[in-house]
């Protein structure tokens, strides 16, 4: 089964410096019928205006994994990581035992655009970490996988999340799924096409015990595909 979810229909919390959109059930924002998907717990695309951004707060068991699309993301943690992420730049954090961090917007005049990630670990309780990488221009890149291969970032969940790169030498995917997977199809750039369904940026397919599905570039962009185990919470 594939479900649709367009851009417009997500979640909204809008401030003077901040414009979040919420793909499942988040601060303000609580519908029931969506509140994850799998271990997939959080999904909001953030634009952060410049000189501004998250002051240092708490997280406690979540991997917690952030995408730059544009401009640039300032974050520093309890475990004393401070990083510059970039657009095309990616980290994951794992909040396991529990950890402070903060996320700012260091440009005088450009905002920040990113996506950030809550995935559900596979155990409370977990030593907190941090890593961080610049994926390149692959057309297809495997970002996070629960052993850290192909150059990966490892976290603590039974879960792959792919980065899609498209243009004109590299037009159509194949999405890795296996049967009694769950799936999450998150258009970030560009419009793109799967059997019938034409994808905007923001817009996501929910997908439930399918496999073999070919998603086709039709403007150049990009798109992250969830690999999510069909056995945990809410599968």
């Amino acid at each position: 089964m594939i479900t649709k979810h367009l851009s417009d229909e997500r979640g909204r919390s809008r401030f003077d410096w901040l414009d979040s959109r919420h793909s499942f059930s988040f601060g303000q924002y609580q519908d029931p019928e969506r509140v994850q998907h799998g271990p997939l717990r959080v999904l909001n695309e953030d634009r952060v205006a410049p000189g501004a951004g998250f002051p240092t707060h708490p997280h406690r068991n979540m991997e917690i994994l952030t995408y730059v699309l544009e401009g640039t993301l300032r974050h520093a943690d309890s475990t004393g990581h401070e990083a510059d992420l970039r657009a095309g730049q990616f980290q994951a954090m794992t909040a396991g035992a529990g950890l402070t961090h903060s996320e700012f917007n260091p440009s005088p005049d450009e905002p920040v655009h990113f996506l950030q990630i809550w995935i559900l670990p596979r155990q409370p309780g977990l030593r907190p970490r941090y890593a961080d990488a610049a994926p390149g221009d692959d057309p297809v890149r495997l970002l996070a996988s629960p052993d850290g291969r192909e150059g990966s970032l490892a976290i603590a969940q039974d879960a792959h999340l792919y980065r899609l790169r498209g243009d004109a030498r590299h037009g159509t995917f194949d999405l890795p799924a296996e049967e009694g997977e769950l799936g999450w199809l998150q258009i970030a750039s560009g419009s793109w096409t799967l059997g019938a369904d034409q994808l905007a940026p923001g817009d996501a397919l929910e997908v439930r015990g399918e496999t073999g599905l070919k998603l086709t570039n039709e403007d150049p962009g990009e798109a992250l595909w969830f690999r999510l185990p069909g056995n945990g919470p809410d599968a």
